[in-house]
């Protein structure tokens, strides 16, 4: 790839990170007052990942949306996504690094991030940290 098109690239995935970074905070703005979810379903079988440091539960909505809800335990952690993710951090202590980007992003108690589609993001968990995901396919 050329220098050009590199820095092309660079600059298209910072105006996609940006734009990402717009639509967190309006979907964190909207969800900070949900404290529970009604009428939803909940499935029995729990996602487990690396050797059950990090696990979730799968909740349904009547609308065709789906959250997970988890916890994970210390340890640095990379996932990758299929559609893009809202990852509302609920509790807890950890790093964040973005694709695309070199700079961690800390947060401790409650914060968010946002996760484009078909990327990979990492993560370094200080303490035990609770989680809900929201997967927002467009």
């Amino acid at each position: 790839m050329s220098n050009t098109n590199a820095s092309v690239e660079a600059q298209m995935q910072a105006q996609r990170i940006a734009q990402s970074d717009e639509h967190s905070q309006q979907l964190q703005s909207n969800l900070q007052s949900v404290v529970q979810f009604e009428q939803v379903t909940v499935v029995k079988a729990a996602n487990i990942y690396f050797d059950g440091k990090v696990t979730s539960r799968t909740v349904l909505f009547g609308d065709g949306t789906k959250k997970t809800l988890g916890i994970m335990m210390p340890g640095e952690y990379e996932f990758g996504t299929d559609v893009e993710e809202l990852m509302e951090i609920t509790s807890g202590r950890l790093d964040v690094l973005l694709p695309g980007s070199d700079e961690w992003i800390h947060i401790d108690g409650t914060g968010a991030f946002t996760v484009p589609a078909h990327a990979s993001f990492k993560l370094v968990v200080h303490v035990v940290t609770d989680y809900c995901c929201s997967y927002i396919v467009k």
